[in-house]
């Protein structure tokens, strides 16, 4: 696939549509693109190559623009194998170009490839070479999300070379949600590394960028103070979008009643903005990527084998890799005897940062009674409370309280809605009296 970027940059990528799982683990039902560029000047560079499937395919795109010309750089601005693993091969049909990378760089070379790279040159951060009118900035980005990783700044067309930063899955020859697929590939690949994506945004905000070439996914011109901005929030941790997420399992439906009732409530008073994903018949990285997407999520799940259910705790285990913080949590746990998942739950975040949990947690002895009843109804009440701001304080005085005068359940709330039925012993609205 060949793609004039600038007058002198072309795209010499390729599409992947056999690979089902990216890095053994990610669904890409729209394939993958594995990106290369070419600049030609002067001096000939090659930009990274591609997965080792597609060799021929890579070398041909080059070549029919190049024709007979020879390639003097091949800049290797990150080793993981779909960027890498053509390097030897790249040698045997350009024998006299000069591999272009860091030392940690040229170590991994030696270890994924066991055969020394003779003509090399080793930069170090902020080094520049000049290809005639493009003189290419190599600015380090280390744990971005391996520690060599480096990413190339042309001055002269104002591009940036970004590595694996602002990529996406998906193949090129698909549109897709450039957000939906950027945002699950930066969680589940880079999430874990925020504050090193802040520290090279910083970097980049000194840089005058109006080209984003990255290795995976489009090439960005206009969307790119977009990009910026939706990086800064997912590298800081910092809630996208308001709402409320619940992820649950159920083995027998009550706990998954439980959730259907919680929901039911939070809509009665009001609250529609409600995600709900069972882990175990949803795709994983799309429900770590929404956990770090909303600020107030619900974990709703069963003591299982004195743990928690294995979908559960897979997803718990995801976040607490991917630095996860800043969220207000419920929790609802189910149990028939020794209901432990709640502590568990607890103990599994404890070293996440900035978590809050909702009192009170919904504690469900095999199925759903009176008090779990009124648990979920003042889960609801906390979860819609509004987020104070540092000094601010809560006004109550739009709030009321309803009593019914039949069980004496009491209803808090700016108003009483007509269709209101008493969780406890099911009266109508009607049966209600304000007490304030």
């Amino acid at each position: 696939m060949n793609k004039t970027i600038t007058k002198d940059i072309h795209y010499v990528g390729v599409n992947d549509h056999k690979v089902d799982l990216f890095e053994g683990q990610y669904k890409v039902p729209n394939g993958m693109s594995y990106n290369s560029y070419l600049i030609i000047d002067d001096k000939v560079a090659v930009m990274d190559t591609v997965d080792k499937n597609f060799l021929n395919e890579w070398i041909d795109n080059i070549k029919s623009i190049l024709k007979d010309r020879p390639v003097d750089y091949l800049i290797v601005q990150h080793m993981e194998p779909d960027h890498s693993a053509n390097i030897i091969n790249f040698l045997k049909h350009y024998p006299n170009a000069t591999i272009i990378s860091n030392k940690k760089a040229f170590k991994m070379m030696e270890q994924f490839f066991h055969v020394e790279i003779k003509n090399k040159l080793e930069v170090e951060n902020m080094d520049s070479i000049n290809l005639g009118h493009h003189a290419l900035t190599f600015v380090f980005a280390p744990m971005v999300h391996w520690p060599e990783v480096m990413f190339t700044y042309d001055s002269e067309e104002k591009l940036l070379f970004s590595a694996d930063a602002f990529g996406k899955f998906g193949a090129l020859d698909v549109e897709d949600d450039w957000d939906d697929e950027a945002r699950r590939y930066y969680i589940g690949i880079v999430g874990k590394y925020g504050q090193q994506v802040q520290n090279v945004l910083k970097k980049a905000s000194s840089l005058d960028i109006k080209i984003i070439c990255p290795l995976h996914g489009p090439v960005l011109t206009d969307l790119i103070p977009h990009a910026l901005e939706k990086y800064n929030i997912w590298s800081s941790y910092e809630k996208e979008k308001d709402g409320i997420a619940i992820f649950y399992t159920s083995v027998y439906g009550n706990t998954a009643k439980a959730v259907r009732g919680l929901v039911a409530k939070l809509r009665l008073k009001g609250y529609d903005n409600v995600i709900v994903k069972d882990l175990a018949r949803t795709d994983m990285s799309k429900n770590v990527e929404l956990a770090f997407t909303y600020g107030k999520i619900v974990l709703a799940t069963t003591t299982y084998n004195a743990g928690i259910f294995p979908f559960m705790d897979e997803f718990i285990n995801h976040l607490t890799e991917r630095n996860f913080q800043n969220k207000k949590i419920a929790i609802i746990e189910n149990g028939s005897w020794s209901p432990v998942a709640a502590q568990i739950i607890k103990e599994k975040l404890s070293k996440c940062k900035n978590l809050t949990f909702i009192e009170p947690i919904v504690k469900i002895l095999s199925s759903i009674d009176k008090d779990n009843i009124v648990q979920l109804d003042r889960v609801a009440n906390e979860l819609i409370k509004k987020d104070l701001q540092p000094g601010e304080v809560e006004d109550k005085s739009k709030l009321h309280h309803y009593v019914c005068t039949v069980c004496g359940y009491t209803y808090e709330g700016e108003y009483l809605p007509e269709d209101f039925v008493c969780p406890l012993c099911r009266r109508p609205a009607s049966e209600f009296e304000q007490i304030d």
